[in-house]
């Protein structure tokens, strides 16, 4: 197991405690192509968002005897299956851990950042208890529009739905679970001009990479607020700090970024920033940004170790697996 912290431990140990559990060998170290030397001899790797499982990874893992990739993430764009498929491999998911936990995240970031909760904490603590610059607004009656509306995207739908939002939507397939919330589909660029709230929750392919760039900020509200709690190169960040500076965009709250490979889920707290456009985002007075833990909740770390498990349970004894991507 790649890119494993102490919570993967205690989560994986103990759903691996049975009378047959496999054999975890759990390694801090990103898979790269310089790490992946530590996987010799293992039948499985399990990797995660930033591991890098490109084809000479890849091509390393089938030389070292690997036969079966298991990514804990629902996401696997950081995987060449071209390269999984030509190497006889196969790979494994999981495809839904909590859509409640990242869902609820995404409101949580709205509303702290709508209501500078953060910024009134430290003032209280500090005994600051002025209330200028903590003005928000009201979410009743606003436009929400929700880009991806799978599992998450629905959830999202309906708590909006709760604070008396009108939500429209877009995707490529219409969910007829989002018609019932009372969600409306709409074009693309209808949802960029009539959204106040614009919320990304669409996997990141190459027709949604920089799904959020200047000539999509150009078609938006002036005053707009972007969430982003799926992918962050569906983000281009440079479009969207001109945005930010010029005040089209209002508000920002994203808990992904398109280089968080070099930054997230590591302690970096005494070390100088080397990431310009990142160190700019932290400078906004309305931006908020978490470090990729819109997931990271005790239901959802148990389903990924359970399902992660299983799934690796389920190769080992039939050689195939429910939660298995197609290479087709």
């Amino acid at each position: 197991m790649f890119s494993s912290k102490s919570y993967d431990e205690q989560y994986f140990k103990a759903e691996n405690a049975s009378e047959r559990p496999h054999e975890i060998i759990f390694q801090e170290a990103k898979l790269t192509e310089r790490s992946v030397k530590l996987a010799e001899g293992s039948q499985a790797v399990c990797a995660f968002v930033n591991d890098h499982l490109d084809r000479a990874v890849l091509d390393g893992l089938k030389a070292g005897g690997t036969e079966y990739v298991a990514m804990r993430c629902a996401g696997f764009n950081n995987v060449d299956l071209k390269a999984v498929a030509e190497f006889g491999m196969k790979i494994v998911r999981v495809p839904a851990y909590s859509p409640n936990a990242v869902a609820e995240h995404t409101l949580a970031l709205l509303l702290t950042l709508n209501r500078r909760i953060h910024r009134a904490y430290n003032r209280v603590r500090e005994g600051n208890f002025s209330l200028n610059g903590l003005v928000g607004f009201d979410l009743n009656g606003l436009t929400v529009g929700i880009i991806g509306t799978g599992k998450i995207g629905c959830l999202v739908a309906k708590l909006f739905r709760g604070f008396g939002c009108h939500v429209i939507c877009s995707d490529v397939f219409e969910n007829e679970m989002m018609k019932s919330l009372g969600g409306c589909y709409v074009s693309q660029d209808e949802l960029f001009k009539e959204s106040d709230i614009i919320s990304l929750h669409c996997p990141l392919l190459e027709s949604t990479y920089h799904l959020i760039d200047e000539e999509a900020i150009g078609k938006m509200k002036r005053g707009v607020t972007i969430l982003n709690t799926s992918r962050g190169a569906l983000i281009d960040t440079v479009a969207v700090i001109r945005g930010l500076k010029t005040g089209h965009i209002e508000n920002l709250a994203i808990d992904v970024y398109e280089e968080e490979d070099n930054l997230f889920f590591e302690d970096q707290s005494s070390e100088v920033m080397q990431d310009d456009i990142f160190a700019r985002l932290l400078t906004f007075p309305n931006v908020l940004i978490t470090g990729h833990q819109a997931f990271f909740t005790d239901t959802a770390l148990t389903q990924i170790a359970r399902v992660t498990i299983g799934n690796l349970t389920e190769l080992e004894a039939r050689g195939a697996c429910e939660n298995e991507i197609s290479l087709g």
